[in-house]
């Protein structure tokens, strides 16, 4: 079996940091985009299992993203988290409209955000 591969995608540095170094501790190979564009050319070019993905961003915001990601028919098995500061119930929406899989608001516990991608990552649907 692989090892599964993750983009985190966030324009926060600490962020980034903190949830590579997460990632990579559980053993998952990690690639980082740091705004939508960078994204965007990374799911191009690889077939990732999840991307964790960020909102609000300077470019091309995550709603985009998560929508051009879902359009690829090469990358439907592809699972989306999103992880935002946006939580009003019409942004958790609109983040499920676009084609998420999860959406998690910041701050998030990082025990609850390992449990939810080892879920996805395994195929389990979550709640």
């Amino acid at each position: 079996m692989k090892t599964p591969h993750i983009l985190i995608v966030d324009d926060e540095p600490n962020i980034v940091m903190s949830l590579e170094f997460l990632m990579r501790k559980n053993g998952y190979q990690v690639g980082i985009a740091r705004n939508g564009t960078e994204a965007l050319a990374a799911i191009a070019e690889t077939p990732f299992d999840l991307v964790l993905l960020d909102v609000m961003m300077p470019d091309v915001d995550g709603y985009q993203v998560c929508q051009q990601l879902r359009q690829r028919p090469d990358r439907a098995a592809t699972k989306v988290v999103f992880l935002s500061a946006k939580s009003h119930d019409a942004d958790v929406q609109k983040g499920y409209d676009v084609g998420a899989d999860l959406y998690v608001p910041k701050p998030f516990s990082t025990r609850q955000l390992m449990e939810k991608v080892r879920e996805l990552l395994a195929g389990k649907p979550s709640l």
